[in-house]
């Protein structure tokens, strides 16, 4: 496998990850007791931490990652398994 393409396909597991991570521990304005601001949406986050999502996420698609390219070395699973047309 190229580079490139394990550099792409990291980049996709990180976004799909950063958007499994995203909802963990953020509480609303009514949830942790803050005053909202007026024009404020009742869904908008408290607490949001930009920086521990990343943090979070990068560990996430790391692990998620190894996996799939583990699977692709070593070829645990692979498209022939899932032949459902030959019975």
């Amino acid at each position: 496998m190229k580079w490139t393409s394990v550099v792409a396909i990291y980049l996709l597991f990180w976004v799909m990850s950063a958007f499994v991570v995203l909802p963990f521990g953020v509480k609303t304005h009514d949830e942790a007791g803050v005053p909202k601001i007026p024009g404020q949406a009742d869904s908008a986050p408290a607490n949001f931490r930009p920086g521990r999502v990343i943090a979070y996420t990068t560990i996430v698609s790391a692990v998620a990652f190894a996996l799939f390219y583990l699977n692709y070395m070593q070829g645990w699973i692979t498209p022939d398994m899932f032949n459902f047309y030959e019975r």
